[in-house]
């Protein structure tokens, strides 16, 4: 069975993701700086009493961070960093594969690099 191909985005179709991206992208940060912080605690607090509410918190922000990657995937949007909120829109430049590269506090969408070059291959647009 094929699969559907990969959703690929003109630029004004990956801008028109920018405000959702916007709001998203720093409740994931916060999110996972959550989980970061207090997942030694809640395993150490688990063991006594099952996490109590350190591990609310805790499964809340995983809920969270599985949420908020299923949207952006689901929007076909790669996630790269969410630390820097990095995210790739794949493209086709010149008939090929390439990706839109927007990270959050850029104003637009000004960049593209190719598929195996990363971020720092970004170019201008």
């Amino acid at each position: 069975m094929d699969e559907a191909p990969e959703r690929r985005f003109t630029l004004e179709e990956a801008e028109a993701e920018l405000p959702r991206l916007r709001e998203l992208l720093p409740e994931l940060q916060e999110a996972r700086r959550r989980v970061l912080a207090s997942g030694e605690r809640v395993r150490g607090v688990a063991r006594r009493n099952g996490g109590g509410r350190e591990g609310t918190d805790y499964w809340r922000a995983i809920e969270t961070l599985r949420r908020g990657v299923e949207d952006v995937a689901g929007r076909g949007i790669v996630l790269r960093d969410a630390d820097s909120g990095l995210v790739d829109f794949p493209a086709e430049r010149e008939g090929r594969l390439v990706y839109l590269c927007w990270r959050l506090g850029e104003d637009r969408v000004a960049h593209w690099h190719d598929v195996d070059a990363g971020f720092g291959g970004r170019r201008p647009l």
